[in-house]
């Protein structure tokens, strides 16, 4: 409606406002999701759209989307850091760290913690052995803590 003047000229610029302050803070969810999806946790949902702040459901919706992407960004982070440190550079004991972290995220974490802590106990079992063999002593054998299923641990002779 171009040609729209006075009450109706008002009413329809009230109605594409009202459009648009619905519109863009879905296509802000959409475009953060989106790239999370793709595995980029570089973005967040911006606090402020067009020079105006987010206000009402959006803004709890950005909040909460911008913990999730940095409780992911987290995560990965730590996760990474672990792997690189046990696993490539054979730094040994190392663990993942991350604030806040709960339900799977918590699940997720301590599964990838109690990984590196077994790998830590292997190697450091397997350069026990190794030394005492070289040093002459075949009584020393190779032990593997089984703490699979929760419970107290088992020590197997290998």
């Amino acid at each position: 409606m171009k040609d729209a003047r006075g009450s109706w000229g008002t009413s329809v610029a009230a109605v594409n406002t009202l459009i648009g302050d619905l519109v863009q803070p879905t296509i802000e969810v959409a475009r953060v999701i989106g790239e999370v999806a793709t595995g980029n946790l570089s973005r967040t949902m911006p606090m402020e759209i067009e020079g105006r702040p987010v206000k009402g459901a959006f803004l709890q919706m950005a909040k909460t989307i911008n913990t999730m992407v940095g409780q992911l960004k987290a995560f990965a982070s730590e996760v990474t850091r672990v792997a690189r440190e046990v696993g490539t550079e054979g730094k040994l004991g190392g663990q993942a760290e991350v604030r806040g972290a709960a339900g799977v995220w918590k699940d997720l974490t301590d599964n990838v913690n109690f990984m590196a802590s077994n790998l830590t106990n292997q190697v450091r079992n397997i350069a026990e052995v190794t030394t005492a063999v070289a040093r002459g002593d075949l009584s020393r054998k190779i032990t593997v803590e089984d703490q699979h299923h929760g419970g107290p641990a088992q020590r197997l002779r290998r």
